[in-house]
């Protein structure tokens, strides 16, 4: 049967409305049709098609709906991600700054982020030695987000704990053909965004421009950010698209310091200033460009991309011996991508492989001078490093009946992280050349249990080479690849009333690279390999549609990651992140004259405290915190929103440091979070 276009769409609507319109995770049943294409982009696949290639997954993955959280404010990742299941995401300084976490990956780093593959469209985030800035994604570009959980990020190459987050922007075929959007609120917070987009014949564009600003509800904490983005697409024939991508991000974020539990208690807002090394920085200039590339088969795929990025770092910190001061460095990273995908029957089932190799390089011109009231002084430390990543994987998908599939894949990666010191200083020649390589294979099974009901289980294994962050930051040359075992198992699906996204995951892991002190420092200063360490949790994202108009919208997690026998802490847990944790929201979504209204409470609750050093002696408190927002569409042109958050002005901290044995010492290793405040926007589209 042959059906037109218009035909085609309304089976989608009818689906979605099937399934809720604000399902966060939709399973269907498979419909085959053949008829016109419907028109779009191949090389960036829409929120639909999106949904329904992640939902064949053996396990945790979630897509978050830019809509969706447009109802709120968009200034950090906390505010993108805050309702991704399975993702932690805290302010550290109340601005764009942001501790990322996914099953506890990278909870030792108090700077920078690791432990994730973060990717713009498919494009790597990170520097090639794995360490990533939040600062890089603009919201205002973005459509939607894929998270993939672990081992469930392979098909980008990643092989690491906590899988990869994709910020998928906008194309021609989903922009509006032009939009505003401004958002304004306490301490000088504005952020101004202009877009356009369109389809002219065989080419799709889409840009971006956006300007944001932030005098911070801490005191030494003024963030601002210039950025423009976007991308312009060619179709050179119905089986053929390329796309090309651009970027270029210029941030200015000044860094609020920690406090002790009683600063925190007496003024949040406070910061402390060393005399003589001003206030810390960290300034970002970034330019990228990418390109993929895409070619359809009768029963394949080929995918193709290449990307450069250039990063300019200003970086002043404290002057801590001759390993730290004004961080300044200039990186170049580059590589290239292919993926291949071919569908076929495997003794008479259906079966997808998929093959891929994704080499990239950095190239980092370091230098560290003398902290002098946050300008250069001295220069004591100068290296040339370089870094390079070569990842091959393979994952096949067979579909043992048409609602078993048992997915297997195997990835292997050899990475290198080398260092030339070229100002010898009294602490000696710190060049190094380190070689890591490892394989990663991964087993999973997905069941279809009901149409609309999903379960799955896996079980994979993980690798994460350091990054020069660690290797600057050690205490020997000796430092290994963090390895570990997860199994997870789970379930996702939708009814009318219920989408609920479920799993439960234990990790062992080998040699987690974790901060430790040394010489009978308190404080977590360096990097090291730890023994044995166990990550096991519970990762729940529900949506709940109520009488009366209401919608209950919930990610919780719990986090129970601790030590395992090790020789001076035992048991004990790891430092510096929530036991659990709570974000929700429950709205009233008006009907008829109040069509696309909406209003209603939010909260966020850490009902447990948390140790801050690996000894257990010092903790974080527990919070709750609520707010308000509302906004409405009220029509095809015009939106706006209100939101309140921490009405209650609570004190809490949101983020922590990390130390060794605080002897139970009041120290300054908390950072505040933001205390009541209020925001508006008003959103505009043509």
């Amino acid at each position: 049967m042959k059906l037109k276009s218009w035909q085609l769409v309304m089976v989608a609507v009818f689906s979605q409305m099937s399934t809720g319109a604000y399902a966060d995770h939709i399973v269907l049943d498979q419909i085959d049709v053949k008829g016109e294409r419907i028109e779009g982009s191949t090389t960036q696949p829409n929120i639909v098609k999106a949904r329904e290639e992640i939902n064949k997954t053996a396990g945790g993955v979630t897509v978050v709906d830019m809509e969706q959280v447009r109802e709120g404010r968009t200034s950090n990742f906390a505010d993108t991600l805050g309702l991704a299941t399975g993702v932690l995401a805290q302010s550290r300084f109340g601005a764009e700054e942001t501790r990322l976490s996914i099953r506890g990956s990278g909870i030792q780093r108090t700077f920078h982020g690791r432990g994730i593959k973060l990717m713009q469209d498919g494009i790597p985030v990170n520097l090639a030695d794995g360490s990533f800035d939040f600062p890089s994604i603009d919201p205002m570009a973005t459509d939607y987000i894929s998270v993939h959980r672990g081992a469930n990020a392979l098909q980008y190459g990643s092989s690491n704990l906590g899988g990869s987050v994709n910020f998928i922007s906008r194309t021609g075929y989903t922009a509006p053909k032009f939009e505003v959007r401004t958002e304004g609120g306490s301490y000088g917070y504005y952020r101004l965004g202009l877009s356009a987009g369109g389809v002219v014949d065989d080419l799709d564009y889409f840009v971006t421009a956006s300007k944001y600003h932030s005098d911070s509800f801490r005191d030494n904490a003024q963030q601002s950010a210039d950025r423009l983005t976007g991308n312009v697409g060619y179709k050179i024939n119905e089986n053929v698209e390329t796309r090309f991508y651009f970027g270029h991000i210029n941030t200015d974020s000044q860094l609020s310091s920690s406090l002790t539990k009683q600063q925190l208690k007496d003024d949040p807002k406070q910061a402390n200033v060393i005399p003589g090394q001003g206030i810390n920085e960290r300034d970002i200039n970034l330019t990228r460009f990418a390109n993929k590339t895409t070619f359809l088969f009768d029963s394949s795929k080929l995918e193709l991309g290449a990307f450069y990025s250039k990063k300019g770092l200003f970086h002043p910190i404290g002057n801590f011996g001759d390993t730290t001061g004004v961080i300044d460095q200039e990186t170049d990273d580059y590589g290239i991508s292919a993926k291949y995908t071919h569908q076929s029957q495997l003794y008479g089932h259906d079966n997808t492989f998929t093959i891929g190799y994704i080499p990239t390089y950095g190239e980092n011109d370091y230098k560290n001078y003398r902290n002098v009231n946050a300008r250069r002084g001295a220069l004591i430390n100068k290296q040339s490093q370089k870094a390079s990543n070569h990842e091959v994987f393979l994952e096949d998908r067979l579909n043992l009946t048409h609602d078993f599939a048992v997915i297997a894949g195997l990835q292997y990666t050899n990475a290198r992280r080398q260092s030339d010191d070229e100002l010898i200083a009294a602490t000696g020649d710190q060049s190094y050349d380190a070689r890591y390589s490892g394989y990663s294979p991964k087993l999973g099974v997905l069941y279809n249990l009901q149409p609309q009901v999903q379960l799955f289980a896996n079980v994979s294994r993980s690798f994460e080479p350091p990054s020069f962050g660690e290797l600057n930051l050690t205490i020997s040359d000796a430092l290994k690849a963090q390895r570990g075992t997860t199994f997870e198992v789970g379930t996702r699906g939708n009814s009318q009333f219920v989408d609920w996204d479920i799993a439960v995951y234990e990790a062992r892991l080998d040699n987690e690279l974790l901060q430790v002190g040394i010489n009978g420092s308190p404080f977590a200063t360096l990097t090291t390999n730890a023994d044995k360490t166990i990550h096991r949790g519970l990762e729940l994202g529900l949506t709940a549609r109520l009488p009366l108009s209401l919608e209950s919208r919930s990610s919780f997690l719990i986090n129970d990651f601790k030590l395992d026998g090790d020789a001076t802490f035992a048991n004990n847990r790891l430092p510096g992140i929530q036991r659990s944790l709570l974000r929700s929201e429950l709205l009233y979504r008006g009907n008829h004259l109040l069509h696309g209204f909406y209003f209603g409470p939010t909260i966020e609750w850490s009902p447990e405290r948390y140790n801050v050093d690996f000894a257990e002696t010092v903790y974080a408190d527990n919070y709750f915190l609520w707010g308000l927002k509302a906004g409405q569409k009220v029509n095809a042109h015009w939106s706006w929103l209100l939101e309140g958050r921490n009405l209650a002005n609570q004190k809490y901290a949101a983020s922590t440091g990390i130390s060794r044995n605080l002897n139970g010492a009041d120290s300054a290793t908390f950072l505040p979070g933001d205390g009541r405040t209020a925001y508006m926007g008003v959103t505009w589209t043509y």
